[in-house]
């Protein structure tokens, strides 16, 4: 049975670990991971999930994602999503999320990575994803209209887009302060 590392709201790990299937005691979180593969033309490798799998089952989804398992850092966690769901092999290690999103329950650590995959030398995770492709902003967002795609927000799919090639949320030095 995975188990989850728990950590208080510093996100300072508590010594207390959660069995998957089971809710998250109040004051407590836990940890997911997403990473975002984007290649040179600007567009994200998404996947299909599988018609069996729980949640959103059929649905495109983003790169790859999931729980970070007892033991994992943010980035071993991350490193080991992608290389089970979609068979890329490549460290996170000493590299800080794009950006943290909370939600109840839990801290959700995404990543974005630049980098060009032939995606037909992949290895799928039959049990989770049944195929990838490369698509745009826009064409993402249309297939969220259509329901196709894991209904996130929209904002949410262009900022991932626009932290592909920035670090922080600025776009241009403080003009006020000396060089």
């Amino acid at each position: 049975m995975e188990s989850f590392d728990l950590y208080d709201v510093n996100r300072n790990k508590t010594g207390k670990t959660l069995e998957r299937g089971n809710k998250v005691p109040e004051g407590l979180y836990r940890l997911v991971v997403h990473a975002c593969i984007f290649n040179s033309e600007g567009k994200m490798l998404i996947q299909k999930r599988v018609a069996t799998k729980s949640g959103w089952s059929g649905m495109w989804d983003i790169s790859s994602g999931g729980s970070a398992l007892a033991g994992d850092t943010s980035q071993q966690a991350a490193s080991r999503e992608l290389l089970e769901e979609i068979g890329i092999d490549y460290s996170l290690e000493g590299i800080r999320p794009a950006m943290t999103i909370y939600f109840d329950g839990g801290f959700n650590d995404i990543y974005t990575v630049n980098m060009d995959v032939d995606i037909n030398s992949l290895q799928l995770q039959p049990s989770e994803v049944a195929e990838v492709r490369w698509a745009t902003e826009e064409e993402i967002l249309e297939m969220m209209k259509q329901k196709e795609f894991v209904l996130y927000k929209s904002s949410f799919i262009s900022l991932l887009f626009f932290l592909r090639n920035h670090n922080g949320a600025f776009t241009h030095k403080d003009p006020t302060k000396q060089k």
